[in-house]
């Protein structure tokens, strides 16, 4: 699925509907589970940085060399389009943030930093439980949906083969009950699964 999403939204009904449109990271349903989706996604280019501090600071702290990126600070001052979801990976004491970036762009033909904190590299296709939610972008947010999607996974016969990482779309200005957010954890199905 590729798609667009809103910058802002309105809300009709209880449904939330897109008005401004940013290009979404490209993905396939496999199935659908009661409490997550099974996604394929297919290899891609990311434009990275880690930052040290918190959870709830690493969005920010990464945005300024990330949004300075894609806006042409790089080798060939290319621009590029923003696309969603900003992914943050925690690891230790440091988070990796990351910008997918556009679909068209391909390995070797990413603009090269100029930047030294910034790295662009190709993400392998992988599958992936996905849960979505609305709230706010706090870690006790994030670790308690990665400990409900970790159990979902197991009781769906599934594999953690990777670590969680949280995708946000929405901007910062965003009500945070409108916020689109998910946890998303690579998975393998076990042989002969």
């Amino acid at each position: 699925m590729t798609g667009k999403m809103s910058i802002g939204r309105a809300i009709c009904g209880n449904r939330v509907h897109s008005t401004d449109m940013t290009d979404q990271q490209a993905y396939e349903v496999v199935r659908t589970e009661s409490d997550f989706e099974l996604r394929r996604y297919p290899q891609h280019v990311v434009a990275e940085v880690t930052v040290p501090g918190s959870f709830e600071s690493a969005g920010s702290a990464a945005f300024r060399p990330l949004v300075s990126y894609i806006g042409g600070r790089n080798e060939s001052n290319t621009g590029l389009a923003m696309t969603a979801p900003v992914i943050q990976q925690p690891t230790d004491d440091v988070h990796v943030v990351s910008f997918v970036l556009p679909e068209d762009v391909v390995a070797g033909d990413a603009p090269i930093p100029t930047d030294p904190k910034v790295r662009v590299r190709v993400v392998p296709e992988e599958l992936a439980a996905v849960t979505r939610f609305s709230g706010r972008w706090s870690e006790s947010a994030y670790a308690n949906r990665v400990l409900k999607l970790s159990e979902s996974i197991r009781a769906a016969g599934l594999t953690v083969s990777g670590p969680a990482r949280f995708a946000r779309f929405d901007p910062p200005w965003t009500p945070w009950f409108m916020r689109r957010n998910e946890v998303v954890i690579p998975v393998s199905v076990p042989t002969g699964g």
